[in-house]
């Protein structure tokens, strides 16, 4: 058997081609990242609860842990009190709405960007 001569590249001519080739395109950029946003009012768990206990047998709505200073919890409370045409003040840290208002409550703060909201008894 009689040996065939080596073939040549065909990649040989095309490194003679490198230098006359166009340049590619231009690398893309990177956008920049959007600064993430630091934790608002509804970061944490909210819990909305119905409670009795002190109130003369009067049902309320008590909403617990939206992380806002007084004056914030104050004009959420006033938001409350016109879209649920009910009661709603500021004990301490907590927000109290007048009557059983659990699901409706929940539903306001859930349009307002709270995330975990616990409904409690």
């Amino acid at each position: 058997m009689a040996k065939e001569p080596p073939r040549s590249s065909p990649f040989a001519s095309l490194a003679a081609l490198a230098t006359t080739l166009p340049q590619g395109p231009a690398p893309a950029l990177q956008p920049e990242a959007a600064p993430r946003p630091g934790p608002g009012p509804f970061s944490g768990k909210v819990v909305v609860a119905r409670s009795k206990k002190g109130r003369g047998g009067k049902a309320v709505t008590t909403i617990a842990g939206v992380r806002m200073d007084p004056e914030g919890l104050a004009s959420l409370a006033r938001e409350l009190r016109t879209a649920l045409g009910c009661g709603a003040t500021v004990e301490g840290e907590e927000i109290v709405v007048q009557g059983e208002q659990q699901a409706r409550v929940k539903t306001l703060l859930e349009a307002r960007g709270a995330r975990t909201i616990v409904l409690g008894n």
